[in-house]
């Protein structure tokens, strides 16, 4: 392991893989304990939780869900509850997938906020937008709808007394592949720490459908490139990226792409700059 890998895995608390299945289960549990916890300090009872049909969505979900189910056959307090929002901009193209993701979860409630008005009442007012090209404007807006996904989803918490659960984890946080105050904000983030075949352990071995757990990870947001690959945005692989991660030996050019996203991206993993 080179240095700047032992650094960033610290700095981002990188879980090691896991030794076998108790190792596996050990770590379920405690993310399972530590939503709980969050809850408790919180004072609060719900969770909120948007679903896209993406494995880390699916994963957070199953944890979600069996924290809330175990509160309420703890305490008898049926008060304890899981909300699972759709938020699809327009007809989302892989709607079969967050279907079958929320059909597996099956959350106390589901919910479904369509953004896409909003997001386009909200470019119609836009006067930077003119004169540029379609291709940055797509982009800007793209990280507009994670944002009013993320506004939709408070919504919801507020009105409920609820939590924002996020989805981040390690190896999109070292990559920076969130939108800043968008899909990058929330209240708790059970998957941190762990990288991308951890996640998708952690939804198999809670038996997920492995068209979910090994579903092409996309973040889906620019109209002009529907359904791009994650893998394709990074320029690296997401097993690249694990074994990064994890200290092991990458390609050089994997390497240095790694090393320069997560230092372009550092300012999205900070709180804001203050005097």
């Amino acid at each position: 392991m080179q240095a700047v890998q032992r650094q960033i895995a610290e700095d981002l608390k990188v879980q090691p893989p896991f030794k076998d299945t108790a190792a596996l289960e050990a770590e379920i549990a405690r993310r399972i304990t530590f939503i709980q916890c969050c809850l408790h300090n919180a004072r609060l009872k719900t969770l909120v939780l948007g679903i896209s049909g993406g494995v880390d969505s699916l994963t957070a979900g199953l944890l979600a869900q069996r924290a809330v189910q175990q509160l309420r056959d703890q305490t008898g307090d049926k008060a304890f509850h899981f909300i699972a929002v759709r938020l699809p901009y327009g007809v989302q193209h892989d709607e079969a997938d967050a279907t079958a993701a929320v059909d597996f979860i099956k959350p106390d409630e589901c919910q479904t906020v369509n953004i896409g008005p909003a997001v386009k009442a909200l470019a119609a007012e836009i006067t930077a937008f003119e004169g540029k090209t379609p291709e940055s404007v797509d982009f800007v807006l793209g990280n507009t709808k994670a944002r009013m996904r993320m506004v939709a989803q408070y919504s919801i918490a507020g009105a409920t007394g609820g939590l924002v659960i996020g989805t981040d984890h390690a190896a999109e946080a070292v990559m920076g592949f969130f939108t800043k105050f968008g899909d990058g904000s929330c209240d708790l983030a059970p998957l941190s720490g762990l990288v991308k075949n951890q996640v998708r352990a952690i939804a198999r071995h809670l038996g997920a459908p492995e068209s979910l757990v090994e579903k092409v990870p996309t973040a889906d947001l620019e109209d002009l490139a529907p359904g791009k690959p994650d893998e394709v945005s990074h320029g690296v692989t997401y097993a690249e990226i694990d074994a990064f991660l994890h200290g092991q030996p990458v390609r050089e050019e994997a390497f240095n792409i790694i090393c320069r996203t997560y230092e372009k991206t550092h300012h999205k993993r900070e709180m804001p700059f203050a005097p």
